[in-house]
């Protein structure tokens, strides 16, 4: 048969290329062991029709085969997300030799809340399974390297707020809150008076219950709330993994409604998500594909170089960056690893496709950020054109 000579010759092209730790089971009982050694992974195809899922390998394709149950693939998910970019190494060339795609999505108040639905209100039960105890979905802060997660997310906010330099009464609008975790801390370490600001139903009314049973209801307000209708003026304003959400195209704008929403002598920290393709483009191997259609609908990732052109644009003057990648890195492995750990009980509180999409969603951005595909920049703003004077000389006073 014809699917048959392409598969023999594609399994020998991989083999000659690098022994892979890869098992590959057809539904007819036949085998290809990609190595002499035992697999770490193993990909069944239960009928011929998966077959040009692998002839043609992307993290895109795969990934839609294992999602929609075309195939069937054991290992852990690291493990799984590696060999699969192998797979798609040989078929596509090197990662950063790629030219990677650059869309343009139109964004508005609408599309951005029902994305963001999709994503965040699966239900807080499986967040809770595989995040910390605080629920706190960023990249965490890996002081000396050896914290465990709930320890380094609680240094991420500390290490954000004192960045900003939040003090005691200083008003602070915390722009996608999340489950509230930064604004609960805020109130109660640093003394502000915050207002948090999500569009996930889910996360507002958790967020709102922690802030009613820490007796802070005089000094957070939850808000189900678009950025855009923010009104007012704030001493501190922080956007933790929110950016992501708001468009190339309207970066300027979304710069610009936080510089006309900073007091005049107010400090503002954006920490999210970039691309490491200076033109902005989307993962490479099909990784960008595969988080659109199943994971974050019309998400886009600036380029580093972006992010500072356009906060100039909207009125921002940059005052300092911090690369915090290999901090994701180690994040998102140890999601991943919580992730299979608790398998049966997360299988429990979604269906199938779900935990496939979660599955590997989080191994590959664990792939992703080892690999410099992807990154995360903390960035601390004033606006533009005040006289900085008053900011610390040196950057001793984030580490005191």
């Amino acid at each position: 048969m014809f699917w048959e000579k392409k598969l023999t010759q594609w399994v020998e092209d991989i083999r000659n290329r690098s022994a892979l730790p890869l098992r590959l089971e057809l539904w007819n009982g036949q085998q290809f062991n990609f190595s002499t050694g035992h697999p770490d992974v193993t990909i069944r195809v239960p009928h011929s029709s998966a077959i040009s899922y692998l002839l043609t390998p992307s993290l895109a394709s795969l990934g839609e085969a294992y999602v929609e149950g075309k195939i069937e693939i054991e290992g852990h998910a690291a493990a799984i997300i590696r060999i699969g970019s192998v797979l798609a190494g040989q078929m596509h060339g090197p990662a950063k030799t790629l030219s990677r795609l650059v869309r343009s999505i139109r964004h508005n108040k609408q599309n951005d809340a029902e994305a963001i639905h999709y994503h965040y209100d699966v239900s807080n039960a499986f967040y809770q399974s595989w995040l910390d105890e605080n629920l706190v979905y960023s990249c965490a802060y890996f002081e000396n390297g050896d914290e465990d997660l709930a320890v380094a997310q609680i240094k991420k906010i500390d290490h954000i707020l004192t960045k900003i330099q939040l003090k005691p009464g200083n008003t602070l609008l915390d722009i996608g809150c999340g489950w509230g975790a930064l604004v609960l801390r805020a109130a109660q370490q640093f003394g502000a008076k915050c207002i948090g600001i999500t569009l996930s139903r889910n996360q507002y009314e958790f967020a709102k219950e922690q802030v009613e049973q820490a007796g802070l209801a005089d000094r957070i307000e939850i808000r189900l709330q678009d950025y855009r209708d923010i009104t007012g003026s704030f001493d501190r304003i922080t956007s933790v993994g929110m950016f992501e959400h708001v468009g190339l195209l309207n970066l300027p704008h979304y710069f610009n409604k936080i510089s006309t929403l900073l007091a005049e002598d107010g400090l503002a920290m954006n920490h999210g998500i970039t691309s490491t393709d200076p033109n902005s483009g989307e993962t490479a191997y099909g990784g960008g594909e595969f988080i659109d259609k199943y994971v974050f609908p019309h998400g886009e990732l600036p380029h580093i170089g972006l992010v500072l052109k356009t906060m100039q644009e909207g009125g921002l003057e940059v005052l300092d960056i911090e690369n915090l990648r290999r901090h994701y890195a180690r994040t998102c492995s140890i999601w991943v690893d919580n992730f299979e750990t608790r398998a049966d009980q997360i299988k429990m509180l979604t269906d199938d496709r779900h935990y496939r999409i979660w599955r590997v969603y989080l191994a590959g951005c664990a792939h992703a950020f080892t690999h410099d595909w992807i990154s995360l920049y903390q960035v601390v703003c004033t606006k533009a054109g005040r006289d900085a004077s008053a900011f610390p000389w040196s950057r001793k006073y984030i580490y005191k």
